[in-house]
């Protein structure tokens, strides 16, 4: 074998300043230096099916199951001959139906357990179809979503037949074309809850077609940025304006659609549990990894109605946005495809009631766990298979055989189908539902049922419900309201006497009056500005001190829609506005200040300026920061020549700081603007500053003083773990945030909404660790890896060797993240060129995190991360 020649990023930074943390992980170089050796070479296992440009699908000996389980590799596809699968359903005899993505389709008969698929098993499907992203068996026919961004024939929704009885699928018909373009199109189908209808998902690209005015989804869709949205650095959907990916429910000959849900990124497949409430797994941004607008991808339960927010570039809602709904699951960075429930499956109960969820780009299958919780869910997610690599398409349970297949593939990559059935010792015998009996779904439905419809009963109904504490329930609320004619309770919002009430209701009423300016055409209507003045008046009077926080960012969210739709005001009501506002300005919680700080330098407050400096100064995290100084950019009032040096000097402060792929424009579009929005004379005066180039730093060095000099404590768990026992009462909550910053925790780990996503999200820390168990994943990191984000070492056929982590596929090429605390930093490596591919069994959190910090730092830190950054969390009261 070989020897490689590699250079590894030097961890004696780690053992100088061991609070590092993320910041020195797994980056490696591959200069020609001698240095660790590689993963002794091991004797390849056959495998199953011929193989295509010297690759075969994954083997299981790199695949992980849930204990109890096994993997089987069926068939391992001929890609010159059969194509990359991206999708399976079966058919009414329980025959399996695949699809290569740009290709045709094929049927199966599943082997035995045990037994591989061989050629004559596979049966290529007649029907003169292709690029099939989404398929279900319904109606007595196969339904199939076709997404062909080869354009070699329409994409849309097709039907397909055996037109003579011979049991061979041949006529096809197109029910309706939609406009799609790239892979964020035209993709799944399953049947509705009552059986009458089908649901159809799409992505961000799909043009909708003419929409039914029974639509649950009110179709007063905006962009509703208050701020001029920053498109994004890369050029990525650059003009894609809302309401982005839509759900449809579909009569069965594709003449009507309704559009159910909307606010998608690119969700790619759907799954209805036992209630008859949908769930899905939306899509990230890669791209604006470590942005204070990055989502994670996340779980949906689709209600009725529902706006999840997607919108281009910068411009995306933020769970807290009132006029967005939040998911109730983020998973983490990857690329959603398939979601199915485990219903049929002979598996433990547990796991026969799971949501799936599958991860193509890190090549996960979620086990996502339901909780009802008042009208919706919430959810724990657990790993039920993985591998590296293992690009994940599609998954179903077979009932015939209760077992699991999955396919991997797409974008031309290798591809192969599997099975997954359950060898353990617990029962599978069929499980009861479980269902949510909470009278709040009822009140939810019973709102829902004014969806899409006028009903004089609408607002008697919906009204008292506007201030809901649950969510759904509030936002099924506004929803009925919407849908019903303006007129008729323009007055009762106007006049609420409720507070809270009445900002959801204003809500409403300027959604429902006002247009996006994104949206004007030249048959929009003129601005009508005594709605806007009427609208206003009523925001300004409302006395937000004596609104919980819930009701705050309504309030201000609103305002912002407003001011969107309806333009700015005169300048008596500005000043209304500011005297309304400003008081409130900072808040204790960043949501809050993001709202606040964005309308009142919208609105030129005098004060905004000098508050936000002192928040960029204070922030934790590099995306509060960032948040302020884009709220800024356009500000011109209230500025002094200190504030304004404090400002810019941020920037050279930010060119260290990292992210995705279009970081680094975000931070020169923020600062373009911000410079654009000086005076000449200003610029004049701090000619100096603005031609001062970023000095770059290490990491070390962008952590700060806060450590500097400091001797080293080699602190033992046995002795941490005591003083846990008895020492998590009267704790610092904001020493123990600023222990989190401090040591660049936030650099890998999400916490709340902020943070990186390269290591496990600590929000949920405290449900799932004791402190002592807290304590030992941070003492001994390498003892017990998260398989999410554990590094795979990867050996070329010349020698090199590369640790990182699998974070996309596309052919032949496999692209791996090199340096966690980067999420740029890629490496693209060729399959057919790859010698060994093995998991690292060290963790790539370094040791010694907490050797510089004082015993009372790390009870701090420990009860900040337990509480889950809970002010009011017993370990911080005296």
């Amino acid at each position: 074998m070989k020897k490689p020649r590699i250079s590894w990023l030097p961890h004696c930074v780690a053992a100088m300043f061991s609070l590092a943390v993320c910041f020195i992980l797994i980056s490696q170089s591959v200069v020609a230096q001698d240095a660790k050796p590689a993963p002794a070479k091991k004797k390849r296992q056959a495998e199953v099916g011929p193989a295509i440009g010297g690759n075969t699908a994954t083997p299981i000996d790199r695949i992980k199951a849930a204990d109890g389980f096994q993997v089987e590799l069926l068939y391992s596809v001929p890609g010159t001959e059969q194509g990359s699968w991206v999708n399976l359903c079966t058919d009414d005899k329980g025959r399996l139906l695949v699809s290569d993505q740009f290709g045709g389709l094929y049927r199966i008969t599943p082997p035995p357990v045990g037994t591989p698929v061989d050629e004559t098993m596979i049966e290529e499907v007649p029907a003169k179809i292709r690029a099939v992203n989404g398929m279900v068996w319904a109606f007595g026919a196969l339904y199939v979503g076709v997404n062909d961004y080869e354009q070699k024939i329409d994409s849309g929704l097709y039907r397909i037949t055996d037109s003579d009885g011979d049991d061979q699928l041949d006529k096809v018909e197109l029910l309706h074309a939609i406009k799609s373009r790239s892979d964020h199109g035209v993709h799944a189908l399953m049947p509705t809850p009552d059986g009458k209808a089908l649901y159809l998902v799409t992505g961000n690209n799909a043009t909708a077609p003419e929409l039914a005015d029974s639509s649950p989804v009110r179709q007063v869709w905006g962009e509703d940025h208050l701020l001029p949205s920053m498109p994004d650095g890369r050029g990525h959907n650059r003009g894609v304006l809302a309401p982005g990916g839509i759900i449809y429910r579909v009569s069965p000959d594709g003449e009507k659609f309704e559009a159910f849900a909307s606010g998608f990124r690119n969700v790619f497949d759907a799954a209805v549990n036992h209630d008859g409430e949908l769930f899905t797994y939306d899509a990230d941004m890669e791209y604006d990894f470590n942005t204070p607008w990055y989502r994670p991808t996340r779980i949906c339960h689709v209600t009725s109605g529902a706006e999840f927010g997607w919108r281009n570039g910068a411009g995306k809602r933020m769970p807290f946005y009132e006029d967005n709904m939040p998911g109730i699951l983020d998973i983490g960075p990857g690329s959603p495809t398939g979601v199915t429930f485990g219903y049929g499956a002979k598996f433990p109960a547990k796991y026969q009631n799971a949501l799936y969820a599958l991860d193509w780009s890190w090549g996960k299958l979620y086990a996502v766990h339901l909780e009802p919780s008042g009208s919706s869910y919430t959810a724990t997610k657990e790993e039920f298979v993985t591998g590296a690599p293992l690009p994940i398409t599609d998954a179903i349970i077979r009932p015939q055989d209760g077992a699991m297949y999955f396919t991997i593939g797409g974008r031309r990559v290798q591809s192969g189908l599997y099975r997954v059935t359950y060898v353990g010792d617990q029962s599978t015998d069929p499980a009861p539902p479980v269902p949510n009996n909470n009278p709040a779904v009822e009140m939810r439905r019973m709102l829902e049922a004014f969806h899409g419809k006028q009903d004089p009963a609408a607002i008697a109904a919906a009204w008292p419900h506007l201030a809901d504490e649950d969510r759904f329930i509030r936002f099924a609320a506004r929803t009925a309201i919407e849908h019903q004619p303006a007129e008729t309770w323009t007055e009762k919002a106007l006049s609420e006497s409720d507070p809270a009430k009445q900002a959801e209701a204003l809500l409403a009423l300027a959604r429902v009056t006002g247009v996006c300016p994104q949206h004007r055409t030249d048959s929009t209507p003129p601005v009508d500005t005594a709605m806007r003045d009427k609208l206003l008046s009523a925001i300004a009077a409302i006395d937000a001190s004596k609104l919980d926080l819930s009701a705050q960012l309504t309030l201000v969210r609103t305002a912002q829609v407003i001011l969107n739709r309806f333009g700015m005001p005169d300048e008596a009501m500005v000043q209304k506005l500011i005297a309304s506002l400003d008081p409130l300005f900072p808040a204790k919680t960043a949501e809050m200040n993001w709202l606040l700080c964005e309308t009142l330098a919208y609105l030129q407050s005098p004060t905004v300026a000098a508050k936000a400096i002192a928040l960029i100064q204070s922030a934790p995290t590099q995306e509060e920061q960032m948040q302020y100084a884009r709220s800024i950019r356009m500000l011109t009032a209230g500025w002094t020549p200190e504030l304004h040096q404090a400002y810019f000097e941020w920037f050279l402060k930010a060119a260290n700081y990292k992210g995705g792929a279009s970081f680094d424009k975000f931070i020169e579009f923020i600062r373009n603007d911000a410079v654009a929005s000086l005076t000449d004379s200003q610029k004049n005066d701090m000619a100096e500053l603005l031609a001062r180039k970023p000095e770059k730093k290490s990491a070390l060095e962008n952590l700060g003083e806060i450590f500097a000099g400091r001797s080293s404590t080699e602190w033992q768990l046995d002795e941490l773990s005591a003083a846990a026992k008895v020492g998590l009462k009267h704790r610092d909550y904001e020493n123990g945030r600023k222990m989190f910053a401090a040591t660049g925790c936030y650099a890998c780990h999400r916490f709340g909404d902020q943070g990186g996503m390269t290591g496990p999200d600590l929000t949920s820390a405290g449900r799932r660790y004791s402190p002592h168990d807290l304590l030992d994943q941070v003492v001994n990191p390498s003892k017990v890896i998260n398989d999410q984000f554990s590094s795979v070492q990867v050996l070329t056929d010349d020698g090199k060797v590369y640790t990182g982590v699998v974070v996309n596929l596309n052919g032949d090429s496999m692209t791996i993240n090199t340096d966690l605390t980067d999420p740029n930093e890629r490496v693209n490596i060729d399959r057919k060129q790859i010698e060994e591919l093995a998991v690292s069994k060290t963790s790539a959190m370094p040791t010694g995190l907490l050797n510089r910090m004082t015993k009372d730092e790390i009870l701090d830190l420990v009860a900040y991360l337990i509480s889950g950054g809970d002010e009011k969390h017993e370990f911080f009261q005296n």
